[in-house]
């Protein structure tokens, strides 16, 4: 079956998360990613990072790196980068996430790339961007977060600022990457030409803060922290029952009144201070008060079949493992196995794009460092002994 993007061509020079993520991405629609790495370390997730299983590669590179080829190449070497620059003349993409300036020391920045390959799109991912005072600043999600204050309004309301519990700056940054992609090679079909793309982790938490900025650019108020509570909307949070939680969402005054039926306080809806969403913003505490006292009497699962039989949006609040072992996950094909060399048969996440036409398709697990080094090679021109030489000489593992 054709996969959407089986004739885009990617040279993925990145690690750790943001542009493996994005890479990744790419190589579900179809894309063939080869993925650039050091020679004898690889990807510092390899073994920096997550858990060890079988073999010497950690599960944190295995989620992000399926559906590519790898080659190990010596980049600060003469012969390492003219390797690099012959897979470049037939990419249509490469990807970088090194902090600015460093693709410039090695000879593989955009502008040296444009000079050869003006078709080449150019997708670089940083802490900061390739500009600005902080362009040079280390790029951590967890500092992304803060500073594009994420941070500030994650958490309880009298806790301490705390981190979303994903990463939303690299997973961010990541999809904003995929989308600048696909945006500049629907671009060059018409011009002909490829373009830089610069995309930050401190930019992407910054573009997700949409309910926020919104509060502060209407009201003048700094956004606080709420905890589960939604900042325009009451009631739109976690509560608890008889036995944990449930989450609702009544979140307009057709389901506030359908709520407050289905729970039997017909009374909330005569309640002055509840009137319209802004009074029950206005008296949230309150208002969560009187619904956690009718939501004591039952368990978060009766309480889930009520309300939803009541036509009034909710859910429990899973673990990772009850969410995998749900029938609506596995039905919309979110776990899928992947055959590794070494590790075997390994879970993965599935793709959670859904196209008729064009479906994507896993193509194989994470490679293991260099898996795929004589292979590349060969494609692109070196005979058998030139690749000897080379390995010989540590510019290619």
């Amino acid at each position: 079956m054709i996969r959407a993007l089986e004739k885009l061509k990617v040279l993925d020079l990145t690690q750790v998360m943001a542009g493996p993520f994005c890479c990744q991405l790419l190589a579900d629609l179809g894309a063939h990613v080869t993925k650039v790495e050091p020679v004898g370390k690889g990807d510092a997730s390899r073994h920096a990072m997550g858990f060890r299983m079988k073999g010497e590669d950690n599960a944190s590179f295995l989620a992000v790196n399926r559906g590519k080829e790898s080659i190990a190449v010596d980049l600060k070497s003469r012969q390492g980068r003219e390797i690099f620059h012959r897979l470049a003349c037939d990419a249509d993409v490469v990807v970088e996430n090194f902090r600015p300036g460093v693709t410039k020391r090695l000879g593989v920045d955009y502008e040296t790339l444009r000079e050869l390959y003006p078709r080449l799109i150019y997708a670089s991912i940083s802490g900061f961007g390739q500009t600005g005072p902080y362009a040079s600043r280390a790029g951590y999600d967890l500092i992304a977060q803060a500073m594009a204050g994420v941070m500030s309004v994650t958490g309880d309301p009298d806790g301490d600022p705390v981190k979303c519990g994903i990463p939303v700056g690299d997973l961010g940054a990541g999809l904003f990457a995929t989308v600048g992609i696909l945006a500049a090679y629907v671009a060059r079909e018409e011009t002909g030409a490829g373009q830089h793309i610069d995309c930050s982790l401190f930019e992407s938490a910054l573009a997700l803060s949409v309910w926020e900025t919104a509060e502060l650019w209407s009201t003048g108020r700094i956004p606080q922290r709420f905890g589960s509570a939604h900042r325009l909307n009451a009631p739109y949070q976690a509560l608890r029952t008889r036995d944990g939680h449930i989450t609702i969402g009544a979140n307009n005054q057709r389901l506030w009144e359908r709520l407050c039926r289905t729970i039997s306080r017909d009374d909330l809806l005569r309640d002055e201070r509840f009137t319209d969403n802004t009074d029950r913003i206005r008296n949230r505490e309150i208002l969560i008060a009187e619904l956690e006292s009718a939501l004591k009497g039952r368990t978060t699962d009766e309480w889930v079949a009520v309300l939803t039989e009541g036509g009034v949006p909710c859910g429990p609040i899973r673990n990772y493992k009850e969410v995998f072992d749900d029938p609506h996950t596995q039905a919309r094909e979110m776990v899928i196995e992947m055959d590794h060399p070494v590790e075997g048969r390994i879970k993965g996440l599935g793709i959670p794009i859904k196209m008729s036409g064009t479906p994507g398709h896993v193509r194989s697990a994470a490679p293991l460092l260099g898996q795929h080094t004589d292979e590349i090679l060969a494609r692109a021109g070196y005979r058998a002994e030139e690749i000897a030489a080379l390995r010989d000489k540590g510019i290619v593992g």
